[in-house]
């Protein structure tokens, strides 16, 4: 009973969060929230013993999210600009695309069952190869390690690969406004 209580106070903290990043205009602060945000999913993620997607929503949502967001700001203003009217269509398609994915919903299996066919593919295989074959406690760690290392490796190299692109870009920006920097204008030169 205490765990659900706790799942719902960090999911309606999330909601508030939410809509607190809708009505805010400081950029500033939406990236805060925004930081915010993910460090309370990671919160609930481990709430639901899904430590391993809390670490990474924690490091990749939080951290470095959250960072990037922030050298963004830099070479942006500091409100978003006064925006036009927004159409009912963007509405309408969220709330379309949001009862499609709740009527996918249907036919799952309950949660936690032990029926699941999910669970009746190799996860035995994993629970038993886990405390034999690998000896980490942690099924979870033994399982992104070990079994699925290879596609482990592969999200890390994607990871890496956006963080360097990301870095290059805002280095090319910076280059160029030091450039700018440093040409004076043509009245300057003339006197």
């Amino acid at each position: 009973m205490m765990e659900l209580l706790i799942d719902i106070v960090l999911l309606g903290i999330l909601g508030i969060i939410a809509f607190a990043i809708l009505w805010t205009r400081h950029l500033f602060v939406a990236t805060m929230l925004a930081g915010a945000y993910s460090l309370t999913s990671a919160a609930l993620l481990v709430a639901l013993d899904a430590v391993d997607v809390a670490f990474t929503e924690a490091a990749v949502g939080a951290g470095i999210s959250t960072v990037l967001m922030l050298g963004t700001l830099t070479l942006t203003r500091r409100r978003e600009k006064a925006g036009r009217k927004i159409g009912f269509g963007p509405l309408l398609l969220v709330v379309v695309t949001g009862a499609m994915l709740v009527y996918g919903t249907v036919d799952m299996p309950a949660f936690g069952d032990p029926n699941a066919p999910a669970l009746q593919h190799v996860a035995p295989e994993y629970i038993a190869g886990t405390r034999d074959d690998i000896q980490i406690p942690n099924i979870v760690t033994a399982i992104l390690g070990s079994y699925r290392g290879f596609d482990t490796l592969g999200e890390t190299a994607v990871i890496f690969t956006a963080g360097v692109g990301v870095l290059l870009l805002l280095g090319r920006r910076r280059e160029e406004d030091e450039e700018a920097g440093t040409r004076r204008p043509e009245r300057e030169r003339d006197a």
